[in-house]
């Protein structure tokens, strides 16, 4: 699976979710190094405006967002399963859980001021400044839950966690990794890197043993790539026309060939242009141009994204 590029940089919660789903499939991918705040001129010259990190590229398809992206991975292989039938619905319900309340509890907890010192240890004040910009930019009106609420929260959060892990079983919905597993890791992942907010996990031993049954699986095996190399990649496969198959589906609200946007509705709502070529209940696909990647199509779930149809720019005479 070495045409699999991953998008990401090291200190991504999102990211890291991603490489140990990578590394329980035990797959070959090369990496690509995103900065980490804005500007991100290559980023959207892939992905037309999206900025958050991760994303995935296989050849001139673009993979937005980590629930989408583990779909995709699981598809191509599907051994290991990522989403064990004996895991019912409660793996997804408990990911999506994880990725929004669970997320927007732990990391802004653990970005306290001591956390952050720790984190972004010997980093320049310039840094930090632009830094806590770029996210607030990102989070845009997002009410931030106060650092006692986000303690009180947590403590409630990772109780509930442990009680999960109570009878013994290895991971959080059963003897086998999932989806869920995943996407709880990635905010535990990220509080163990605060040495302050790392001893909040002290009380709770059976959360701390299953994260590192999840840790040990790995992150596969990787390769650098430079993001021209990546662009490059991308602007070949759209010359030999291809993408990844995908139709419209009869019904759908929206029809083919259509210019819409499709803009996150959580965080960081940059809208995205283009052409619509596929659309699902799962999942949206446009079509858009650049001059340096070529034709690329730029998929994403349905699920936390609005589409809509791409309004004329008013001129005035």
């Amino acid at each position: 699976m070495s045409d699999l590029i991953l998008h990401h940089y090291a200190g991504s919660p999102f990211s890291e979710k991603v490489r140990l789903v990578l590394g329980f499939k035990a797959l070959a991918w090369k990496s690509v190094t995103v900065p980490v705040i804005m500007p991100k001129p290559d980023v959207i010259a892939l992905t037309g405006g999206y900025r958050r990190t991760p994303f995935m590229q296989i050849g001139a398809d673009i993979y937005c967002d980590s629930a989408l992206m583990c779909q995709v991975i699981d598809r191509l292989a599907p051994t290991p399963p990522l989403y064990p039938a004996a895991a019912g619905g409660m793996q997804h319900v408990l990911a999506q859980w994880a990725d929004s309340t669970l997320f927007w509890t732990a990391v802004p907890f653990t970005l306290q001021p001591a956390g952050a010192a720790q984190i972004f240890s010997g980093a320049p004040p310039e840094f930090m400044k632009a830094f806590a910009a770029d996210r607030a930019a990102m989070s845009g009106g997002r009410t931030r839950v106060t650092t006692v609420d986000a303690r009180a929260q947590l403590a409630s959060y990772l109780a509930w966690l442990e009680s999960m892990l109570a009878d013994g079983r290895a991971f959080l919905c059963g003897a086998q990794p999932c989806i869920a597993d995943f996407s709880v890791a990635q905010s535990v992942w990220f509080m163990r890197r605060a040495a302050s907010v790392a001893g909040l996990l002290a009380p709770y031993p059976q959360l701390v043993a299953w994260y590192k049954r999840v840790a040990a699986l790995g992150h596969g095996t990787f390769e650098g790539l430079s993001s021209a190399d990546a662009l490059a990649v991308a602007s070949q496969a759209s010359r030999a026309l291809k993408h990844a198959p995908v139709s419209v589906q009869t019904g759908a609200a929206f029809d083919a060939g259509t210019e819409v946007t499709v803009t996150p509705t959580d965080y960081a709502a940059d809208p995205v242009a283009g052409v619509l070529v596929g659309l699902s209940d799962d999942e949206v696909v446009i079509q858009r141009v650049d001059e340096r990647a070529g034709s690329v199509h730029v998929h994403f779930p349905r699920i936390g994204f609005q589409i809509k149809v791409k309004q004329p720019v008013e001129t005035r005479t």
